[in-house]
């Protein structure tokens, strides 16, 4: 289904998404693990969710964010403290063959017989070690997205800048143009001056045979 935009949201949405990205801190998940299991719930995106946390909730449950930190530590060295007690860190995949054996018969889990050892101790170390992959998974994708986004931003910058240089050349040519211009305008406004000045000098006249005055054309002796 569609996730359709909401612009406002209320406390209760808010309370939500607090509830939920402090429980992924103190589980050690992720925010973006967060965020989709509250846009799933809010028919929101998740990147809508990611924005509402670091713009305007984030800031109010600082002190439950570090309290949060604190107990995942906490669980994490309790759950090591466990699993090197029981040496589960020790285990690889031969081990874990050894120790479960798979009753085709009944569809079972037979556990062999070790003092230190369970199938629930397994389970945990192998669900800890899909979470820790899972989260470098994420770290790696998420990587990889801002460095292409960065390399897109770098293209833009480029481009832009070649248009740029390219604008101001022709801000240049046409200055240059423009004063080219300017100088002819001025020489043709001269020109046309001297031409009126010309025009009004005095008429010249003559006397004929006849002692008539006749005037004389202008550039004519």
């Amino acid at each position: 289904m569609v996730k359709v935009r909401q612009d406002a949201w209320s406390h209760e949405d808010d309370l939500l998404l607090a509830e939920t990205v402090l429980r992924h801190i103190r589980e050690g998940s992720t925010q973006l693990n967060a965020f989709d299991e509250v846009g799933d719930h809010l028919n929101r995106t998740s990147a809508a969710c990611g924005f509402r946390w670091n713009a305007e909730v984030r800031s109010k449950y600082e002190s439950a964010i570090d309290l949060a930190k604190r107990q995942r530590k906490e669980k994490k060295r309790a759950m090591t403290s466990t699993i090197k007690k029981t040496r589960v860190p020790a285990i690889s995949l031969s081990t874990v063959n050894e120790v479960v054996e798979t009753n085709l018969d009944n569809n079972s889990l037979v556990v062999a017989e070790e003092p230190n050892l369970n199938i629930d101790m397994i389970i945990q170390y192998l669900r800890e070690l899909k979470k820790e992959s899972n989260a470098s998974n994420q770290s790696k994708a998420a990587l990889e997205t801002i460095e292409k986004e960065n390399n897109i931003l770098k293209s833009k910058v480029q481009e832009l800048e070649k248009q740029l240089s390219s604008t101001e050349d022709q801000l240049v040519s046409i200055q240059e143009d423009y004063q080219t211009f300017i100088q002819i305008m001025d020489r043709a406004r001269k020109m046309t001056v001297l031409d009126d000045k010309d025009s009004r000098s005095a008429p010249a006249f003559r006397m004929d045979k006849n002692g008539n005055l006749e005037q004389l054309a202008q550039g004519s002796n």
